[in-house]
C-alpha cells in the first residue's frame, strides 16, 4: 500500500457541493477551521445521525466546543468519542479513559483509545456519519492521528461516511524532518511509514492514510480551512490554543516535541510533572551546568540552553531533584527539534556513560518505537555524530516528500 497507484489518490475535498467555499485558498485574515466552515452550512448533515470524535481542542474560533455548537446548529449528534486523554482531556498519557454519560447533553461519551477497528465497529452502531475534529501537533508519535486512522478503517468496514474537519499544523506545514518509520516497528506511537515531523494537517494525513495505508479505504471527505498558509505560525492564525493533551500546554511545547519526545525512550525526565514538559530535560545524575555548556558548544541552529533544576510531581523521578537544562527556541525557522533531541541524548550519554540508559520495557526498546526502527539507537551507541545521523535519512525524506505532495490540500508555497 506504501506505493499504491496514485490513480487511487483522489479523495473528496468537502467543498459543500457548488457553494464555492474557498476552503483551500490562502488569505490575510484569521483562519477558519473546518469546524467553523461546517457550521456555516449545517444543512449538509440534515437527516443524518452524527458520531463526533473529539476532545477539548474541537472548539470554534469564539471558544465554543464543537459539540455544543453542532447541537445548537441543529446537527443531530448522537454519540461522542474520545481519543487518548479522553473527550474532556483529563487522563494522563497511557491511561485508558472510561466511557460515561455527559451530564450536560445526556449523550454517551465513548472511549476509543486502545481499540482496534474491529472493536470500534459496534461502537459506531446507530450513527450515519462520523466526524473527526481534533487538533494535532505535527509529530508522528502523537496518537490522535492513529485513532483517526483506525476509526476510518472501522467506518469503511461499516459503510459509514467519514468527515475530517481540518485544523492547522501548529508547527507549520513546510518542514519535514526525521527518520521514516520502518513498518516492522509499527505501534500506536507510529503506525505508518511517515517521518517524525510530517508537515501535514490532519485532513492531509487522512487523505494519505486512506489511499496508501488502510486495508480498506473509507468514504472520506475533508472540510478544509479557509485562510491557512503552510508557513503560518500558529499565533498568526488568530485561533485559540487549547491544550491538545495535559503535557502539551503551549505551541512552544509542540515545536520541540518531535525531537524532545525521543527523551521518553531514555532514563532522562522529559519534564512531565512540571509546567514546562519537553522544554525541561534532566536526571538526578546530571550536573546542569555541564550539560548546558556542552549543548551550547554544539552550535545547534536556533536554540540555546540554560542549566535548570526541577522536581517532577509525577512520572519519572517523582519528588526527586533533577538536574538538567531548559530548551530555549530562539529562531523557529532555523531550529531542528530532531537534531536537538539527538544531541541532548548523545551529550548526556557522553558525559554520564555509567548512568545513562535506554528505557527498556519489552522488546523493542521504547526509543525504537519512537524513532521507528533500531537504527537511531544503534547509531548513537556506536558514537555516530547527530548531524551524520540526520544526513543518513535524507533520501527517504525526499521519497516521502514526493508521495506527500499528492495529498496536500494547501499550496506548498502560499
Amino acid at each position: 500500500m506504501w506505493k499504491r497507484a496514485l490513480g487511487l489518490a483522489l479523495v473528496v475535498i468537502f467543498m459543500f457541493g457548488l457553494m464555492g467555499i474557498p476552503g483551500a485558498e490562502g488569505g490575510n485574515g484569521k483562519v477558519k477551521t473546518g469546524l467553523d466552515v461546517l457550521l456555516h452550512h449545517p444543512e449538509q448533515l440534515a437527516g443524518k445521525k452524527v458520531g463526533l470524535i473529539t476532545n477539548p481542542t474541537g472548539v470554534t474560533s469564539d471558544y465554543r466546543h464543537g459539540l455544543d455548537a453542532m447541537l445548537a446548529a441543529g446537527i443531530d449528534v448522537v454519540k461522542v468519542y474520545g481519543p487518548e486523554h479522553g473527550v474532556r482531556g483529563t487522563e494522563q498519557a497511557g491511561d485508558t479513559p472510561g466511557s460515561t454519560i455527559d451530564p450536560r447533553t445526556g449523550l454517551p461519551f465513548i472511549n476509543l483509545y486502545g481499540k482496534q477497528p474491529k472493536e470500534m465497529v459496534p461502537e459506531f452502531e446507530g450513527v450515519d456519519v462520523l466526524i473527526f475534529d481534533i487538533q494535532d501537533v505535527g509529530s508522528r508519535f502523537y496518537t490522535y492521528i492513529y485513532t483517526m486512522a483506525y476509526a476510518m478503517e472501522a467506518a469503511a468496514q461499516t459503510g459509514k461516511e467519514f468527515i475530517v474537519l481540518d485544523r492547522p499544523n501548529p508547527i507549520g506545514g513546510t518542514k519535514v524532518e526525521g527518520p521514516v518509520l520502518d513498518p516492522e516497528y509499527a505501534s500506536f506511537v507510529g503506525l505508518f511509514p511517515i517521518p517524525q515531523r510530517h508537515g501535514m494537517t490532519v485532513g492531509e494525513l487522512a487523505r494519505l492514510f486512506n489511499r496508501e495505508f488502510l486495508s480498506q479505504a473509507a468514504d472520506l471527505t475533508v472540510v478544509p480551512m479557509k485562510g491557512w498558509k503552510r508557513t503560518d505560525d500558529y499565533e498568526e492564525t488568530g485561533l485559540p490554543w487549547v491544550l491538545p493533551s495535559p503535557n502539551m500546554p503551549t505551541t512552544e511545547t509542540a515545536l520541540v516535541y518531535p525531537g524532545i519526545g525521543m527523551i521518553e525512550g531514555t532514563n532522562l525526565s522529559e519534564g512531565r510533572g512540571t509546567t514546562r514538559p519537553f522544554e525541561l530535560v534532566g536526571a538526578p545524575y546530571i550536573k546542569g551546568w555541564e550539560l548546558a555548556e556542552a549543548l551550547n558548544q554544539a552550535g545547534l541552529p536556533g536554540v540555546s540552553f540554560r542549566e535548570a533544576y526541577f522536581t517532577p510531581t509525577f512520572s519519572k523521578y517523582e519528588g526527586e531533584v533533577v538536574g538538567g537544562v531548559q530548551v530555549y527556541v530562539e529562531d523557529p525557522q532555523k531550529f531542528s527539534p530532531i537534531l536537538t533531541g539527538l544531541t541532548i541524548i548523545q551529550e548526556t550519554k557522553r558525559l554520564y556513560p555509567d548512568e545513562f540508559q535506554w528505557r527498556e520495557t519489552e522488546e523493542p526498546f521504547w526509543i525504537d518505537k519512537l524513532t521507528g526502527s533500531d537504527r537511531v539507537r544503534k547509531q548513537i551507541d556506536e558514537g555516530v555524530p547527530a548531524r551524520e545521523i540526520v544526513e543518513s535519512w535524507q533520501q527517504e525524506l525526499a521519497d516521502f516528500q514526493k508521495l506527500r505532495s499528492h495529498y496536500l490540500i494547501y499550496p506548498p508555497k502560499n
